[in-house]
């Protein structure tokens, strides 16, 4: 037999948080700790499906009207509707003027894809794989990957995270777009920074803002956490809203697997606010292209929880009250953290831990420190030092916050 065609095939190192789950459960230490996986947990340590997504299944289940034919190319008209209602706000001029248009997507990720797909076929011109893609130091390691995957070739860095304050880098980011060609495309967190937990105020966002628009910037934020973050979609909503209210044309992908818990369900939406009607139309008309060879039409099951939730007022209350829960469980966590650390008299300050927002936290840790907790301690980090505020619980806070105690203090 001849040697195979794939012979010359490497293997790809595989992705590090799967990994890191994955040694999570060969390990058989009574006190491990997973602080590795972006996904919400109880206080005992398990997967939650929230109350309104139980009850709006059952009457998906019930409703004998709904079949498993196609959807439209684009998606779910009432899911896409109610998905860019809740990420511009009810009152949003560019609702009440027809200048918004979405794509339901296979999550997140796939919203990013779609919009990058487009931007590099047609934005500022056609075949714009040398425009820049400017995305935070550091990201979501997703964010480069599907922007290169798109076809872009000079994927580049703007200064966010400051390590020595544990804080924003303020001043970096507004030089790094000033500096910026004209037209770049930058890649903004809406809330919830992942992953830092560290977010712009409203003043640092109005800053931003008037750099962007004086230096002819396209602002493309990634909403992964709406009221998953403060516990209010308005709050969490702000930077987009903002934006808009100061005439850019942008687009917004959304997520609905943490603020829903429907991670498996893959339920996206790309939100597109352009100028005028047919400016969305057109764009919207080479979307649709774009998803009908990528994966030709969308799953309903999670686009039909989500439109069900958020069109029903009484529906819409009881999951923001379910969200809320979700969002005062990690602030609840923070607190708790950030206390028994000092009260250990644990080196350095810890006041960053409560004033970062969101499911992750840069805890400060650095990657020795990090090899020490996971080997000595089972406690599964990144290496980054990012946790995953929900994998603490009541029952394993003091002995995260003794092994965090320890790193810092024996390892430089």
């Amino acid at each position: 037999m001849a040697a195979s065609i794939f012979a010359a095939v490497p293997l790809s190192p595989p992705v590090a948080v799967f990994k890191l789950t994955a040694d999570f459960r060969e390990d058989s230490d009574s006190r491990k700790v997973n602080l590795g996986v972006g996904a919400y947990r109880t206080d005992e340590g398990q997967p939650w499906v929230l109350p309104v997504v139980k009850k709006v299944e059952q009457m998906i289940a019930n409703n004998n009207s709904l079949n498993h034919e196609y959807l439209p190319i684009l998606g779910l008209p009432e899911f896409r509707a109610n998905a860019s209602r809740i990420a511009l706000g009810d009152d949003s001029p560019a609702i009440k003027e027809n200048r918004v248009g979405s794509v339901q997507s296979l999550g997140g990720t796939g919203a990013l894809r779609i919009g990058a797909e487009f931007l590099r076929r047609w934005y500022n011109g056609n075949n714009n794989t040398a425009t820049p893609v400017y995305v935070s130091a550091p990201s979501w390691e997703n964010h480069n990957s599907v922007f290169m995957d798109a076809g872009f070739k000079d994927i580049r860095t703007y200064h966010y995270w400051d390590a020595a304050k544990r804080g924003l880098d303020l001043q970096g980011l507004l030089g790094d777009m000033e500096n910026a060609p004209e037209f770049s495309i930058f890649i903004l967190h809406a809330c919830a920074h992942n992953p830092t937990g560290t977010d712009p105020t409203p003043e640092q966002w109005k800053q931003i803002a008037a750099v962007m628009k004086r230096r002819s910037l396209f602002p493309f934020f990634d909403s992964a956490y709406q009221g998953f973050a403060s516990g209010s979609l308005e709050k969490d909503a702000w930077a987009v809203r903002y934006f808009v209210s100061e005439g850019f044309e942008l687009f917004c992908a959304q997520s609905f697997s943490k603020n829903f818990g429907l991670y498996n369900e893959r339920v996206g939406n790309l939100t597109v606010v352009g100028k005028d009607a047919d400016n969305v139309q057109r764009v919207l008309s080479q979307m649709e292209k774009i998803v009908r060879t990528t994966w030709s039409n969308p799953p309903s099951q999670g686009a039909r929880i989500v439109a069900t939730t958020l069109s029903s007022p009484q529906l819409f209350d009881e999951w923001k009250g379910n969200v809320k829960t979700m969002a005062d469980r990690v602030l609840l966590m923070r607190s708790e953290l950030r206390s028994r650390l000092e009260a250990l008299g644990t080196p350095g300050t810890w006041n960053h831990i409560t004033e970062q927002i969101g499911m992750f936290s840069f805890t400060g840790l650095n990657p020795k420190q990090v090899e020490y907790m996971v080997k000595e301690k089972h406690i599964y980090l990144m290496a980054s030092g990012r946790i995953n505020m929900c994998g603490l619980t009541t029952k394993n806070l003091d002995y995260v916050a003794k092994s965090i105690h320890e790193a810092v203090t024996k390892i430089q």
